[in-house]
């Protein structure tokens, strides 16, 4: 089994609105972010995928580590991902501009757990976490 190392961003609103992204041939929404290249560390390839996926130029000291996850990847048969998970909590939704290889964005609320078609990283181990770093339960 092959495994891929990741660095992914929740970028969640004051309202508890998460951004998600769909590529493009996948039912699956994930997070925005993806592989390290060579020697880059997991924040410069978040830095890197934000601004080539969504046309961000995040402020690097708006992303804090929220957690270290590995699970099934969504996309690829027989290979796992470690996630290296940034949390970036903003006042207001930036402005972005789908782009590279995803299809679709969307903001879901992480209140409910009824979300569909989400990658298992994203469902499993995300959600829960982000709802118990903001102390909120699903309805």
């Amino acid at each position: 089994m092959q495994t891929l190392l990741i660095a992914t961003a929740c970028v969640v609103t004051a309202q508890h609105q998460l951004l998600v992204v769909r590529k493009r041939g996948s039912q699956f929404w994930m997070l925005p972010g993806g592989k390290l290249d060579g020697a880059e560390t997991p924040l410069q390839a978040l830095l890197r995928e934000l601004q080539e996926e969504l046309q961000w130029a995040a402020p690097a000291d708006l992303l804090a580590p929220l957690a270290h996850f590995e699970n099934q990847a969504a996309n690829e048969a027989n290979t796992r991902v470690q996630a290296h998970v940034f949390v970036a909590t903003l006042a207001q939704r930036p402005s972005l501009q789908i782009a590279a290889e995803i299809a679709a964005m969307q903001w879901i609320d992480i209140h409910d757990p009824a979300q569909s078609h989400l990658a298992p990283l994203l469902e499993e181990q995300v959600l829960p976490a982000l709802r118990t770093r903001f102390g909120v339960s699903p309805t």
